[in-house]
């Protein structure tokens, strides 16, 4: 499904917001209107099941043009929403797009590398999968996520969640600089060295605070990773989820695992072993060696999996280990974080995972470095809690937003007796969930900061500061 199978746009240029007008006089063709031939593709996010229609959409190409864009929508009274991908375009709709223009990075894409430092420097546009193809030559990787084409950017300054986080941390604590067009439209460097206040804030605040055309960043030295899945029938599920969530309170630091139910539809597309299949699956990746990584999943493997792919894989594949979708796709998620899995939350998510209005009931197992605050991290370094709750459901037809809406609120809930107030703020996508719970005791110094460099309110970001 696209958003032309469902919408259609009658009016041409010449009829479009009078504010449009001035930015297409003042951009040319770096900017898409409504009824121009390219308008229902330009909008498009990664989320299908987001409509956007904003004012209009700009694309630019360099740094340069993105201070054109920031400064033509100022003039024309407009705010502007940096989006890379658009995996968050559920986020970015709760703060609305009438008075918008999106800017879209897609087409600031590049990937520097310096192998001695072992850092990249990252177009504002660019995926994990650039990144990771840039780095696999060096022997190095990334704190991805589970995802090769989620944008940089908004993961990093939003958190950012990836399988080397228990030993590592979150991704935001790997930036060392970025880039940024501020709300005057200048360009500037922020870093620990300069613009400091604007960096701490940028750490977490990410789209808040102006439109990112690039950062500089920490790489991790491997160049291959013990990770993989085990995957059972659903059948299994209440004994796989048991034993996962008693191995995980002891489990070191070293990995860092989900858990997951997923209902598939019988899809062609769908390997065999998984299409029209309920199955329950743990992946993730163990760091150190072979034989050290074999004992830490020895428990999990004496549950006999119908599947086992656990194994030494260069470091660059641990992208596909979760099975992401690989195209844009319709769907609504929620999530919580909790502090422990008692008996009583385990059979919360078994009875979560078994509605099949569900694709995906999933436990992301956290913890570690991952809650570790970092003495000269930004505005989130780390965030408390155990376990990730995270529920998803495709959205085939927009008239199954609203089922599919209830059914992730009803799997979320089923854990509120062991919510605690914390947020992984990649997780948020929509639902008007108070982001200040992602934000913690910083969210009162980025309020202030916010008034200091937007005190206008131009930026429209999936995570507002308030």
């Amino acid at each position: 499904m696209t958003l032309s199978d469902t919408t259609t746009d009658t009016a041409g240029p010449d009829a479009a917001d009078p504010r449009a007008r001035r930015l297409r006089a003042a951009l040319g063709n770096r900017v898409v209107l409504p009824g121009d031939d390219d308008w229902d593709l330009a909008r498009m996010p990664w989320n299908l099941a987001v409509d956007q229609r904003p004012v209009a959409v700009a694309r630019p190409e360099n740094a340069e043009e993105v201070v054109d864009v920031v400064r033509a929508a100022a003039a024309a009274g407009l705010r502007v929403a940096p989006q890379s991908t658009g995996h968050a375009a559920a986020a970015l709709a709760d703060t609305g797009f009438a008075d918008t223009v999106v800017i879209s990075l897609a087409r600031l894409r590049g990937v520097t590398v310096d192998p001695v430092a072992r850092t990249a420097r990252v177009l504002g546009g660019s995926q994990w999968n650039d990144v990771l193809e840039a780095a696999a030559p060096h022997g190095l990787t990334a704190p991805h996520g589970s995802a090769g084409d989620v944008g940089v950017a908004g993961y990093s300054l939003s958190g950012g969640l990836s399988f080397y986080a228990r030993t590592h941390g979150l991704a935001v604590n790997f930036v060392r600089a970025v880039q940024i067009v501020t709300a005057d439209g200048a360009l500037v460097r922020a870093s620990a060295e300069e613009n400091r206040d604007l960096f701490w804030a940028v750490r977490g605040g990410s789209g808040a605070f102006g439109v990112v055309v690039s950062l500089e960043m920490d790489l991790l030295p491997y160049a291959d990773v013990y990770a993989g899945m085990l995957l059972w029938d659903a059948a299994r599920a209440s004994e796989v989820a048991r034993a996962w969530a008693t191995w995980t309170t002891t489990a070191p630091d070293s990995a860092t695992t989900t858990l997951r139910i997923l209902n598939l539809p019988p899809l062609p597309e769908l390997p065999p072993f998984l299409s029209g299949r309920s199955v329950v699956v743990i992946d993730g990746a163990v760091l150190g060696t072979d034989e050290g990584a074999a004992a830490v999943l020895a428990p999990l493997r004496a549950l006999a999996p119908e599947i086992d792919t656990f194994g030494r894989i260069p470091a660059a594949g641990l992208v596909a280990v979760h099975m992401d979708p690989p195209q844009p796709t319709p769907a609504v998620t929620g999530h919580a974080v909790v502090d422990e899995l008692p008996e009583d939350a385990v059979a919360a998510f078994l009875r979560a995972g078994s509605d099949p209005r569900l694709f995906m009931m999933e436990l992301r197992h956290v913890g570690g470095a991952v809650a570790r605050p970092v003495d000269a991290g930004g505005a989130v370094s780390a965030f408390r809690g155990e376990y990730i709750c995270h529920a998803v459901a495709v959205v085939p037809v927009p008239d199954a937003a609203a089922g599919a809406g209830a059914a992730v609120g009803a799997a979320v809930a089923l854990f509120e007796p062991w919510h605690i107030d914390a947020l992984a703020l990649t997780f948020v996508d929509g639902g008007n969930v108070d982001r200040r719970g992602g934000y913690g005791d910083a969210a009162g110094r980025l309020g202030e900061l916010k008034r200091r460099f937007d005190p206008g309110d131009m930026f429209s970001a999936a995570h507002p500061v308030n």
